[in-house]
């Protein structure tokens, strides 16, 4: 049976572009709101760009300063030049990158892949980040759901246009509309001199000769976050099982989970209303409050 598709949230707002130098790549990211309010750090997921979080970033430019980054190799950053994405590497350019804009505190939201790096650098800076929010990830490699995407990803990576593209996403996730994935798509595509289109992002993260990278242990890390943490699952996602999921409200001090209704694993894309229904007040009305 097909996935009912979800009403669309209020359009985009426009953002603000800046990149910063860090020692190892060049990071672009996109700012929306008050440059006086408190900072809102949103990190996307594996073959997305700062554009993936729009929509949240539009209903949540009056409550906070919202930041949004393209990670290494992805959007229009630079590419790691020794092709390394680890969790390492991703978390050496964040420290240059809340450093450059001190952001001495701020809350942070993480996917998927994003979502890993967000527990690193809580982890790593636990005195900074007041408030946490970890989408559909989880401190070990992800499993069926994870396969999926590798899937998608390996698919080709150059097509005749961008319907194309649209065309292949759809079947492989039918419950975004055709216009919110062709509004996301076109941020994370570009056209060749031939004509053709093809991602953005590192081919090294894509195609069948994608190089993996390590993963590590992020148990211990999660055991040193002291922030009030919420934890995001796709109600219909195969990537964070429950039994982990449960563990991490175990080890993480202060956590919660919510799970979003009629979403896979690309969360605040399935779902955006319900996805700000649900996370908003953790990050506006408790936080207010505390």
């Amino acid at each position: 049976m097909t996935p009912s598709l979800q009403p669309s949230p209020l359009p985009i707002a426009p953002a603000q572009q800046g990149f910063v130098e860090t020692p190892e790549v060049r990071l672009r990211y996109l700012e929306w709101g008050d440059p006086g309010e408190a900072p809102l750090l949103l990190l996307h997921g594996i073959g997305q760009t700062a554009h993936t979080w729009a929509y949240f970033a539009t209903a949540m430019q009056h409550h906070y300063r919202v930041i949004a980054v393209d990670q290494r190799g992805h959007g229009d950053s630079g590419w790691a030049p020794d092709g390394d994405y680890s969790t390492a590497a991703h978390g050496r350019d964040l420290d240059a990158f809340i450093d450059q804009l001190k952001l001495e505190s701020f809350a942070l939201i993480g996917f998927s892949m994003g979502g890993r790096n967000a527990m690193w650098l809580t982890g790593r800076h636990p005195a900074k980040v007041h408030r946490l929010v970890i989408v559909d990830a989880g401190p070990e490699r992800p499993g069926s759901g994870g396969s999926q995407a590798r899937q998608f990803m390996s698919g080709p990576d150059m097509l005749g246009s961008v319907e194309e593209f649209v065309e292949r996403a759809i079947q492989f996730n039918p419950r975004r509309s055709r216009d919110s994935l062709r509004e996301s798509l076109l941020h994370n595509l570009r056209q060749l001199p031939d004509g053709r289109w093809t991602w953005k992002y590192d081919p090294v993260l894509r195609g069948p000769n994608r190089r993996t990278y390590p993963w590590g242990d992020l148990w211990p890390v999660l055991a040193k976050i002291a922030c009030p943490t919420l934890i995001v699952r796709g109600a219909e996602s195969p990537v964070l099982p429950h039994e982990q999921a449960a563990r991490m409200l175990e080890v993480i001090p202060d956590a919660r989970i919510v799970a979003i209704s009629a979403a896979g694993h690309t969360v605040m894309g399935d779902n955006p209303l319900e996805f700000e229904a649900k996370v908003k007040p953790f990050l506006v009305d408790e936080a207010t409050a505390g």
